[in-house]
């Protein structure tokens, strides 16, 4: 039997009006929760108003009561609310290609717990890390993709996705563009990871390509998958540092590292409900303390 958690969390987005922070607070103490973080942000220049609360209930108060009572809240705010258990595993689909450091990086970070997700399948245009998969106790599903028959396997990975009741699409470092309808289908929903060389260095070996150029700083930029090429709403980015000194081959390593700690840290944001779409950006807050041990393990 499955216990109920008290530990709950409410996001918030409404258009940017007074008191809004204070009906929350009250509502959740008049329900007998007790708040136990909370971040905001009132963005002046799109005029939006952002919040996230952690807090537990401890009066009984099951989350299908606290949604309905919201309602007015709600509606008088004009806000989008979602309340959600902050100990419930949100279900992740993986898509991959051929360059794997992506993927061992999340299986290995969900085997430790570093990243409370669970993974219901990964999705793969080539054969390569079936095994890896499968040693996982992971249904792995291989979809080949053509220019021929990409309808056909878009359907098929959307029949997996609704199935396995996938919440949350992981491109980590899955090398096909997706078509404008599966991106308006699951906006929001598709989280990619890029090295952020782009534009300057497109096509094949962009690492070799920033070698010749003599760049100086290595990135990776992990944002929600839009119909617009690499430009959707940007969710994570680091860089490291490179020199002279330093080979093609030192990029490349430098490079899968640096992608996999930010796609780790994207999807950790997400789950936990800390990002925010805010027009083409996103409203990003810090991990909570009970989360943060979590996302800096690995």
């Amino acid at each position: 039997m499955t216990i109920p958690s008290n530990r709950y969390a409410l996001r918030v987005a409404c258009p940017s009006i007074r008191g809004v922070t204070a009906a929350i607070a009250s509502y959740l103490s008049s329900n007998g929760c007790n708040i136990s973080d909370s971040a905001q942000f009132d963005d002046a220049d799109t005029s939006r108003y952002f919040m996230r609360v952690s807090f537990r209930s401890e009066e009984g108060r099951t989350l299908d009561d606290l949604r309905e009572g919201f309602t007015e809240i709600a509606r008088r705010y004009e806000a989008e609310a979602e309340f959600f258990d902050e100990t419930a595993k949100r279900k992740v689909i993986l898509m991959v290609s051929r360059f794997g450091h992506c993927l061992n990086d999340l299986l290995y970070r969900w085997r430790i717990g570093a990243l409370p997700i669970d993974i219901v399948g990964v999705i793969s245009n080539h054969m390569d890390y079936q095994r890896l998969v499968v040693n996982h106790d992971i249904p792995f599903h291989c979809i080949k993709v053509t220019k021929e028959n990409k309808p056909e396997a878009e359907a098929a990975q959307m029949r997996i996705i609704e199935e396995t009741g996938a919440e949350l699409i992981v491109l980590a470092r899955y090398m096909q563009v997706l078509s404008d309808e599966m991106c308006s289908k699951m906006s929001g929903r598709i989280i990619n990871i890029h090295h952020s060389f782009l534009p300057s260095f497109k096509g094949a070996n962009p690492y070799r390509q920033a070698f010749e150029r003599g760049v100086k700083l290595i990135g990776a930029t992990s944002h929600y998958v839009t119909a617009d090429l690499d430009e959707g709403p940007i969710i994570e980015q680091d860089i490291v540092r490179v020199t002279h000194a330093q080979s093609v081959d030192d990029y490349i390593s430098l490079g899968r590292d640096v992608e996999s700690q930010v796609l780790a840290r994207a999807i950790h944001a997400h789950i936990h409900g800390r990002v925010f779409m805010n027009g083409n950006k996103t409203v990003v807050f810090p991990p909570s303390p009970g989360s943060y041990a979590s996302e800096r393990m690995g």
